[in-house]
């Protein structure tokens, strides 16, 4: 909103320095500091309302060091977080922008999904929450709805060189300086997508389909659609599995929102994107303002929820900051750098699943279920191994951080 109003002002008033809102650079550093005064200065107060309503989180007995010390620490956090993302984005974010509508929806989407989850856990003592058929229709329909999206708005295209140019769209003459050979450029609708150690780094989906002798756009879609359905469930859920320990899905999340910010930029900047030849997308460098924000969020709600913890995010927070996650890759053509970004996520996901197969098939083969972690997900099994949750947690975010270097470093290997 405040974009609007000072391109009004500097167009008709000639304000000094309302200018400064038609840079993304500006807008994005803005939308940090208001979010971290969000969450930093209105999350304690959002501590003392949780406690005053009683919100808090019970523990089930896991044997852990120090797990009844966090026996009614308020849950429902995550509320904040919710806030520290979409008031700086509504302030500073154009809001006619696709890619930033949909990262609005989705973050009021799964937060939802996650505020009934605590809602039915905290207010009606069921410890189960909301069954988990509920959950995941949740998240096939955001998958659902931005694979949609993506694939058939007209605002959703890429920048790609033509042979042919098309004379209903606008076209870009590029001149060789060296051997003044003109090229065209124009924005196209594509499935393509980023990847590493592939030619260009891009990836068509169409061309999986040639490999069972089937084309055309339905087939695509489908295609497309399958994927990011399955995408947006893994990310939101292994988000989810990640939250059990004081500040790790926040320090997580925060260096993975870093990243994604940074690939963003560069994705939705011309100049950039040229220099490291990498694909160009038109409008997404608005997205640098939501990741912002969500950097902010993350930031400042670990004020609050690192060791120990003074509050929990709960379902609220982790399925939103998850299914965000997955989201922004989506709509930046990174989703296929997900299981680099967000190996920490991945693990967790996988230890449970691994887990959780291998003891129904041992119990099924000797009578036993045997297991291959001390307790799951893999966070647990270090914590029985006596490590202290703080170690855990460092420990985990300098992996993070070795993970988003190398997603980064991805952009130039082929």
């Amino acid at each position: 909103m405040l974009y609007y109003l000072f391109t009004w002002l500097q167009e008709h008033l000639h304000i000094p320095g309302a200018g400064l809102f038609q840079y993304i650079s500006f807008r994005t550093a803005m939308a940090v500091i208001v979010s971290l005064i969000i969450t930093t200065v209105f999350g304690s107060r959002l501590i003392r309302l949780l406690h005053k309503k009683q919100v808090g989180e019970t523990i089930r007995d896991l044997g852990l060091e120090g797990e009844k010390k966090k026996q009614g620490t308020p849950t429902m956090g995550g509320l904040i977080i919710i806030a520290g993302i979409l008031i700086p984005t509504l302030l500073f974010a154009k809001l006619d922008n696709i890619y930033v509508i949909i990262m609005i929806i989705t973050t009021l989407w799964m937060g939802a999904i996650g505020f009934l989850d605590d809602y039915i856990k905290v207010f009606r003592k069921n410890k189960e929450g909301l069954a988990g058929r509920f959950k995941v229709i949740g998240q096939v329909g955001l998958g659902t709805l931005i694979a949609i999206t993506m694939y058939f708005h007209p605002d959703i295209v890429v920048r790609e060189q033509v042979t042919n140019p098309s004379s209903s769209r606008p076209v870009e003459v590029i001149i060789n300086p060296q051997t003044g050979e003109k090229t065209y450029a124009e924005n196209v609708k594509s499935t393509k997508t980023n990847i590493p150690f592939y030619k260009n780094n891009e990836f068509d989906y169409s061309k999986v389909l040639d490999v069972v002798g089937l084309e055309g756009k339905w087939p695509t879609f489908f295609l497309f659609l399958f994927v990011v359905v399955f995408i947006v469930t893994a990310v939101s859920n292994g988000a989810n599995i990640t939250d059990g320990i004081d500040g790790l899905a926040t320090g997580t999340s925060a260096i993975i929102g870093i990243t994604l910010a940074i690939l963003a930029y560069v994705s939705g900047n011309i100049i950039f994107s040229d220099y490291l030849n990498i694909m160009y997308i038109p409008n997404s460098g608005e997205l640098v303002i939501f990741a912002g924000a969500f950097i902010g969020a993350c930031t400042g709600f670990l004020w609050y929820n690192a060791y120990p913890a003074q509050v929990f995010m709960g379902d609220t927070g982790s399925l939103m900051i998850g299914g965000n996650i997955a989201a922004f890759a989506i709509l930046i053509r990174k989703e296929l750098l997900i299981p680099v970004l967000c190996g920490v996520f991945l693990i967790e996901l996988v230890s449970v699943i691994t887990q959780v197969s291998y003891f129904k098939y041992t119990k099924k083969k000797f009578g036993e279920g045997r297991r291959i972690f001390l307790m799951s997900p893999l966070h647990h099994h270090y914590q029985k191994k006596g490590y202290h949750e703080a170690k855990i947690v460092t420990r985990f975010v300098i992996v993070g951080v070795i993970l988003a270097i190398l997603t980064i470093v991805t952009l130039k290997v082929r």
